[in-house]
C-alpha cells in the first residue's frame, strides 16, 4: 500500500450507521487515502491482534494509521473518526481539527452513547454489504 493511502478503516460490517459512514467516506475521499475492512474479517482480526485489540469488539470504529509500516498505530472511537476527517481534507480536515478542542473523555463518552444505540436507531444487516465494483479495490477483506 502506498504511503498516501496508509489508513485502514475497520468498521462493523453489519451496522447500518457504520455502513453509512463508509459510504460517506468513499464519496469524500477524493485523495484516495482510505482503505476499508470489516471488523468481522480475518484481515481485521490479524491486524488488530498486532495491537492487542479484539476484532470482536464491534462497539468502536478503528483506524490503523501507517498500515504495514514500522510506525503503525491504532486509533479508536472519536480519535479514529477525527483521523478519517483529516484524511478527507478541506472542510472535513478543519472540522476534525476544531473537534480536537473538545476533551477526549467528552468526545468518547458521546461516541459510546451513539455506539450503544446504533443498531436500534440505524438498523443491522444480516451480512456485510458488498461495495460497488468500482470501489472494491479499496476493501482489503474481499
Amino acid at each position: 500500500m502506498a504511503p498516501e493511502s496508509d489508513l485502514v478503516v475497520l468498521y462493523d460490517g453489519i451496522c447500518g450507521l457504520c455502513n453509512r459512514l463508509v459510504q460517506f467516506l468513499l464519496r469524500h475521499d477524493i485523495h484516495d487515502r482510505l482503505k476499508f475492512a470489516s471488523l468481522q474479517s480475518e484481515f481485521a482480526r490479524v491486524a488488530l491482534a498486532r495491537h492487542g485489540a479484539d476484532a470482536a469488539d464491534l462497539d468502536t470504529i478503528q483506524i490503523i494509521e501507517n498500515y504495514g509500516r514500522a510506525d503503525e498505530k491504532l486509533l479508536s472511537r472519536s480519535d479514529a473518526i477525527l483521523r478519517a476527517g483529516r484524511a478527507l481534507g478541506g472542510f472535513w480536515k478543519f472540522a476534525a481539527a476544531t473537534s480536537h478542542l473538545v476533551p477526549k473523555s467528552l468526545r468518547d463518552s458521546f461516541y459510546r452513547f451513539v455506539a450503544r444505540n446504533r443498531y436500534r436507531v440505524f438498523g443491522k444487516y444480516d451480512t456485510c454489504l458488498l461495495p460497488e465494483p468500482k470501489q472494491r479495490k479499496k476493501f482489503l477483506d474481499l
